[in-house]
C-alpha cells in the first residue's frame, strides 16, 4: 500500500472504552485524529462487559473513597480523578443519551440493560466529532524519537538507537511512525495507546502494546490474568451451575490460618465460582495456590450469628414440625432446592428424619456448616476468562496529569495497559474513561492542531 503523506495530530490505537474516549475527547478539542483497531469493529470488550449489560461505573462519588479500591494504584490517580471522575462521566453519558441505573454495590448500568447502548453512544461521539476509524489493521510497530535528554536508556541501547534514525522522527515537525499490517504507515504527531492487558484475548487483548513499549525502553511488569474465576474441586459446587447467592461472606484459609475475607454475590458455575466477591478475591487466591491447598469458606448468613441461626432453625423445624428434613430446609431464604440438598447431604443428617426428631447436636452442627462450607480451590481459570489482567506499563512512568510517558512527552496511555489493579464493580471501566478523558485532552490540546 501507497505510504500516506498525511499528518494526524493524534492517533489512537486500540479502539476500545479507553480508545474511544481518548479519540473522541482529542477530535472534541478539535485535533485530527485517527482511532486504529485491529479488529473487523470497535469495541467487543465494551459490548462483553457486566455479562452483556455494561457495568460503566461505580456511583461512589467521593474520590478518595473510590480510589481506596485501586489500593497502591490510587495514589497516582488523583490528579487525572480531579479532571474527570465518576461524576463528570455519568455526565457524559447522560448527554450522551444513555439513561443510567443504580443498582446492588452501588454499581451503574444502563437502563437498557444492554452494554450497546453505551457502544452506540460512544460510536456517534467519534462520529459526530469526524474521527477517522481503521478497522483491520494491526499495528506491528511504532516508531518514535529517542531523545537522549529525556530517555534515561538512549545513550547504551543500540537497539533504541537505531529504531530513531529514520528522519522523519527528528526535526521541528517530528512525528512518529505507526506500521500497520500490509506495510501501510500512518504518521502522527502524538500517539495515544489504548491496547489493553492480556483479558479476554477473543476480543483483541493480547499484550500487543507491551511489546511496542518495551521495545522504546518502558518497563512492563509482566501481566497476569485478574478478576477472574475459581475452578474447585469438589463436583456438588458445579452441580448448581447457574445458581447465584446475593449475600455471601467469603473466607479463605491456607494451613488452618485465614487469609482474606470478602462479602457480596456469588455465582456457582459449572467449573467452579464466580461472581464479584470471588472475582475480587482471585488474584490472592492465585498467589496462595502456589504455596499449597486453599480452602474457601462461604457463611451463607453473614448478618447472623451461630446463636440466632440455631433460634431461626428452631422456628422453622417447629413449624415443619412433621415434615422429613430434606423437605423443609428449602424454605430457610438464602437456600434454593439443589444448594438445600447440597447441605443436606453435608449435614449427615437422614434426610427422611422429621423435623421433629433432630437432635440439638444435629441442629448445632447444621449451624456450623451453613456458617461455614468449606470448598477446595483447584485453579484460577486462564486468561480467557478474566475480567481484567494485572500488570502493564509501571506506574512511576506516566505523568497521570496528562496520561503522558515521562520518557516520551508525544506518546500517552490510557486504560488497561496500565499496571494498576482494581476490584470488579464498575472500577475497570471508570479507570478506562479517565484515563482516555485525561489522554485525550492532553494530546488534543496543541500548537500543532491541523487546520
Amino acid at each position: 500500500m501507497k505510504k500516506t503523506e498525511i499528518i494526524y495530530d493524534v492517533a489512537v490505537v486500540g479502539g476500545g472504552p479507553s480508545g474511544m474516549m481518548a479519540a473522541g475527547r482529542a477530535a472534541e478539542l478539535g485535533a485530527k485524529v485517527i482511532l486504529i483497531e485491529k479488529n473487523d469493529s470497535l469495541g467487543k470488550k465494551l459490548l462483553i462487559t457486566g455479562g452483556g449489560r455494561c457495568n460503566l461505573t461505580n456511583a461512589e462519588f467521593d474520590t478518595r473513597k473510590f480510589l481506596e479500591k485501586f489500593k497502591n494504584g490510587g495514589k497516582f490517580l488523583f490528579s487525572a480523578f480531579s479532571q474527570f471522575s465518576v461524576k463528570e462521566t455519568l455526565e457524559f453519558f447522560h448527554k450522551c443519551g444513555v439513561e443510567t441505573k443504580i443498582e446492588n454495590e452501588q454499581r451503574v448500568f444502563p437502563v437498557s440493560g444492554n452494554a450497546k447502548t453505551v457502544f452506540d453512544a460512544l460510536l456517534k461521539y467519534l462520529k459526530k466529532n469526524k474521527v477517522e476509524i481503521i478497522l483491520n489493521s494491526p499495528v506491528v510497530d511504532i516508531l518514535m524519537d529517542i531523545n537522549s535528554n529525556c530517555h534515561p536508556h538512549a545513550g547504551g541501547n543500540l537497539d533504541l538507537i537505531n529504531a530513531s534514525l529514520d528522519p522523519r522522527l527528528h526535526g521541528d515537525d517530528k512525528v512518529c511512525v505507526i506500521k500497520v499490517k500490509d506495510g501501510k504507515e500512518i504518521l502522527a504527531r502524538k500517539v495515544i495507546i489504548a491496547t489493553g492487558g492480556t483479558s479476554r484475548p477473543e476480543t483483541g487483548s493480547t499484550g500487543d502494546g507491551f511489546a511496542w513499549l518495551r521495545k522504546i525502553g518502558h518497563a512492563v511488569i509482566e501481566p497476569a490474568p485478574s478478576l477472574v474465576p475459581i475452578a474447585v474441586k469438589d463436583d456438588w459446587v458445579k452441580k448448581l451451575a447457574g445458581l447465584s447467592l446475593a449475600n455471601v461472606k467469603i473466607a479463605t484459609f491456607q494451613n488452618d490460618a485465614k487469609q482474606e475475607t470478602n462479602k457480596g454475590k456469588i455465582i456457582f458455575t459449572h467449573f467452579g465460582l464466580s461472581g464479584p466477591a470471588i472475582l475480587n478475591m482471585s488474584r490472592s487466591i492465585g498467589e496462595l495456590l502456589k504455596y499449597g491447598e486453599v480452602i474457601i469458606s462461604l457463611d451463607l448468613f453473614p448478618s447472623e450469628n451461630h446463636g440466632a441461626l440455631n433460634l431461626k432453625l428452631q422456628e422453622l423445624f417447629k413449624e415443619n414440625h412433621s415434615k422429613k428434613f430434606k423437605n423443609a430446609l428449602h424454605a430457610l431464604a438464602p437456600l434454593a432446592a439443589g444448594l438445600a440438598s447440597a447441605i443436606v447431604e453435608m449435614s449427615k443428617i437422614n434426610p427422611d428424619t422429621e423435623c421433629n426428631s433432630i437432635t440439638r447436636e444435629e441442629r448445632l452442627a447444621l449451624v456450623n456448616i451453613l456458617k461455614n462450607i468449606p470448598i477446595r480451590a483447584d485453579k484460577l481459570l486462564g486468561a480467557e476468562k478474566a475480567i481484567v489482567s494485572s500488570g502493564g506499563v509501571s506506574l512511576r512512568e506516566i505523568d497521570f496529569k496528562t496520561m503522558s510517558s515521562r520518557l516520551f512527552p508525544n506518546l500517552y496511555l490510557a486504560g488497561d495497559i496500565l499496571n494498576i489493579d482494581r476490584p470488579s464493580g464498575g472500577y475497570s471501566l471508570q479507570l478506562c474513561w479517565t484515563t482516555g478523558f485525561v489522554a485525550g485532552s492532553s494530546s488534543g490540546k496543541s500548537e500543532h492542531i491541523s487546520n
